[in-house]
C-alpha cells in the first residue's frame, strides 16, 4: 500500500511562498489576537484602529513612506551582498557613517540647495563605502568572516554619532540633547512630509534588479555567489566582484543614512537610525535574493512598524509590540521553510521470502 512521505525541494516556487507567506500572517494575527483578549484589549478595536491611523488616513501612509525609504535601501544592502554569499551586517553602521559624511557637509560648507544636496548625497555614499572598506578588504584578501567585521563596527558608529552630537557638533543654538543644530538644506518634500529620497529609493531598488539580472556584472555576481570555484575556473575575478559588491552595499547604507538626516530628521541625532539597518537584513532575508522583492517586503515592515507606533499609544509596551514583530516574522520563516517540501507517494518495499 503507497504511504506519503514529504520532499524538500532546493526551490519553491514563487506563488506557494506567497500563499504560504499569507497563511502564516493570518495565523499569526489570530494567535496576537487572542493573545491580547486575553489581557484585556479588543483585538477588533486595536485592528480598527490600526488601519485608520496608518492605510486609511493620510497621515498614516506619509508615515509608512517614510519608514519605507531607509528600509529599501537597508534591504538593497543586504540583498545585494548575500547575491554573491557574504553577509552585510553592518548596514547600521554604514547608514550612521553615511549620515555623518552628509552632516558634516551640510555644517561645514554654505552654498544653494542645487549644489549642497549633490555634495551630501555624495558624501552619504562615499561614507557608507569607507565604513565597509576594512571589512571588506579583509575579506576579499585575507578571508576574514565580514559578519563579525562588519557587526562590530555598527557600535564604534553609533559611539562615534554620540560623540559628534555631544562634543564637537553639539547644538549650541537650542541646547537640545545629542543633537546637532537643525542642517539648512534638507531634501524638498513631494506629497506632505514625504521627501522626494522616498520614490529616489524605489528608482535605485529596481535599476540594481535590473542591473542584477541584465547585464554581464550582475551574471558574474551571481556565479560568484553560487559557485566561487567554478566562477574563477571561468575566468571570472572573483575577489574584484566581492570588493565592488561590498562597497556598493556600503554605499547603498550610507544614502539611506543621508536621506535620512537630510529629508526626515533634518540633523545628526544619537540614535536616529532607528535600527533601520539591522531591519535590513529581515527585509533582505523575507525578499529571498530578489530586489524587486525588497519593495513589499520594505512595505511589510514599515507597516508592522507603524502599527506598533499606534498599539504604543494603547498602552502596550515597546516589548510587546517586539514579541508581536518577532511572532509575525516567525511565522512567515516557517511559511517561507514549508513551501520547499512537496508530498511524495512512496511504496513500501516487499519482504523477501525466506
Amino acid at each position: 500500500m503507497a504511504t506519503r512521505a514529504f520532499q524538500r525541494l532546493p526551490t519553491a516556487p514563487a506563488g506557494r511562498i506567497l500563499a504560504l507567506r499569507l497563511v502564516a500572517i493570518v495565523v499569526s494575527l489570530c494567535i496576537i489576537a487572542g493573545v491580547l483578549a486575553l489581557s484585556g484589549h479588543s483585538p477588533v478595536m486595536l485592528a480598527e484602529l490600526i488601519l485608520r491611523s496608518t492605510l486609511g488616513s493620510r497621515f498614516g501612509l506619509e508615515d509608512l513612506a517614510l519608514f519605507m525609504c531607509p528600509l529599501l535601501l537597508t534591504g538593497a544592502a543586504v540583498t545585494v551582498c548575500g547575491t554573491i554569499g557574504l553577509w552585510n551586517i553592518g548596514a547600521e553602521g554604514q547608514f550612521y557613517a553615511g549620515a555623518i559624511a552628509a552632516t558634516g557637509v551640510a555644517l561645514g560648507l554654505h552654498g544653494p540647495v542645487l549644489v549642497m544636496l549633490p555634495l551630501m548625497t555624495i558624501a552619504g555614499i562615499l561614507g557608507g563605502m569607507a565604513w565597509i572598506t576594512v571589512p571588506t578588504l579583509a575579506r576579499a584578501y585575507a578571508g576574514v568572516n565580514e559578519i563579525i567585521t562588519t557587526l562590530l563596527l555598527n557600535f564604534i558608529a553609533s559611539l562615534l554619532t554620540y560623540y559628534l552630537t555631544t562634543g564637537p557638533w553639539r547644538d549650541r543654538i537650542s541646547g537640545a540633547q545629542v543633537s546637532t543644530r537643525r542642517l539648512s538644506v534638507s531634501i524638498p518634500e513631494m506629497w506632505g512630509i514625504v521627501h522626494w529620497g522616498f520614490p529616489v529609493a524605489i528608482v535605485i531598488v529596481v535599476g540594481l534588479a535590473l542591473v542584477l539580472s541584465r547585464t554581464r556584472w550582475g551574471y558574474e555576481i551571481r556565479i560568484g555567489g553560487a559557485n566561487p570555484e567554478a566562477a574563477r575556473y571561468a575566468g571570472i575575478p572573483v575577489r574584484l566582484r566581492i570588493i565592488s559588491v561590498m562597497l556598493l552595499s556600503g554605499g547603498l547604507a550610507g544614502l539611506a543614512g543621508m536621506f535620512e538626516v537630510a529629508g526626515t530628521v533634518h540633523r545628526l541625532q544619537g540614535g536616529m537610525a532607528n535600527n533601520f539597518g539591522y531591519l535590513g537584513i529581515v527585509v533582505a532575508v523575507l525578499a529571498r535574493g530578489s530586489c524587486l522583492n525588497v519593495i513589499p517586503a520594505a512595505l511589510l515592515m514599515a507597516l508592522i512598524l507603524d502599527s506598533g507606533i499606534v498599539m504604543q499609544t494603547q498602552q502596550l509596551s515597546a516589548s510587546v509590540i517586539l514579541a508581536i514583530t518577532g511572532l509575525i516574522l516567525f511565522m512567515i520563516a516557517i511559511g517561507d521553510e514549508l513551501a520547499h517540501y512537496r508530498p511524495v507517494a512512496t511504496t513500501p518495499a516487499k519482504g523477501k521470502a525466506s
